[in-house]
């Protein structure tokens, strides 16, 4: 073989191996194998999701969380069980306020009795997630299937890889870069904060002990917005059942409202805040500002159907769970 022939030949070869993770992620991966799958979910979602829009976001949340602990496999779903007396995703400090895994559940079971053991919970996950999306009247994006779920779940790995709400904008770029994920997927996929809600636990530090010193309140916090969370929903620093939202005024609504909020200094979270502390995110968000609806839904779909194929599990990978909560016997 020449040299050119033999380079070639190591070129393709390599290809071939970095896009492993990807080959056998495609558009209708079940069109042959269960072709109503897809419909099936799409129905159930649009049946459920307008009785209880507040699962919308909920379902997104869920789906994110997936993908950042061990790919996008449905390991957040799966339970303690005594047999291996591994404590998994769902007990980890993260996901103590996780929802939507019993809508999870009822998806699988009405795709099963279609095509048992055919649709991994992988697969419902991120289309759910897009779907529920779709009817809040955000965007459309694509998803490739093919995922299968994973075997293992660990609560210390939560811990490790969800970036908490107090994060500062160093450590946030740290856990999206380690997700092959870039700052523009960052300021995008955290548009996501335009639906759903929070509990005070989630940022009363901000209210009432910034520096460590009880009554100290985070400066970066708009002052007006900070007294209204602390005099009409957080009052005290140790309330943990309060519900507020994420997007006060359009919170079931996707649209751009986070992002002016973010420029007043309402962000929410510390994490919310961090995203107006460089130049580079700074410029993003006032694009997004700037610019039309379509085109952060365009933006946002992309970064959606990136995240959707952070180290997913294909091929003989994995398994296809029968029950979402349990791997198979």
């Amino acid at each position: 073989m020449s040299t050119f022939g033999l380079g070639f030949f190591v070129i393709c070869i390599v290809g071939i191996f970095l896009d492993a993770s990807h080959a056998q992620l495609q558009l209708n991966f079940y069109a042959k194998s269960c072709p109503k799958a897809e419909k099936i979910i799409q129905d159930y979602v649009h049946k459920h999701i307008p009785k209880a829009p507040s699962l919308a976001a909920a379902l997104l949340r869920l789906h994110f969380h997936d993908c950042f602990v061990r790919g996008c496999d449905g390991s957040v779903l799966l339970n303690f069980t005594s047999s291996t007396k591994n404590q998994t995703e769902k007990v980890a400090i993260p996901n103590q306020t996780l929802r939507g895994f019993s809508f999870i559940d009822g998806v699988k079971k009405i795709v099963e009795a279609e095509c048992p053991g055919v649709v991994s919970c992988a697969d419902i996950v991120t289309l759910v997630a897009r779907d529920s999306v779709v009817v809040t009247g955000g965007p459309f994006w694509d998803v490739p299937t093919g995922r299968r779920d994973g075997k293992i779940s660990n609560a210390s790995e939560a811990l490790a890889n969800i970036p908490p709400p107090t994060s500062n904008l160093s450590s946030l770029q740290t856990s999206f870069a380690n997700k092959g994920l870039d700052l523009k997927d960052l300021v995008l996929l955290s548009g996501a904060h335009t639906v759903g809600v929070s509990h005070c636990s989630s940022f009363s530090t901000r209210l009432y002990n910034f520096t460590g010193v009880l009554g100290t309140q985070d400066p970066s916090l708009d002052s007006e917005y900070a007294s209204n969370l602390k005099g009409k929903k957080c009052k005290s620093i140790n309330d943990n059942t309060t519900i507020v939202e994420m997007d006060p005024g359009s919170f079931r609504t996707f649209d751009l409202s986070y992002y002016k909020l973010l420029l007043k200094r309402r962000g929410l979270f510390q994490s919310d805040a961090a995203l107006t502390t460089s130049a580079t995110t700074k410029s993003f968000i006032n694009q997004l500002v700037k610019g039309s609806l379509e085109e952060f839904n365009t933006e946002f779909a992309k970064a959606m159907e990136k995240m959707g194929r952070i180290e997913v599990k294909t091929g003989s990978a994995g398994e296809i769970r029968k029950q979402c909560a349990f791997v198979n016997k």
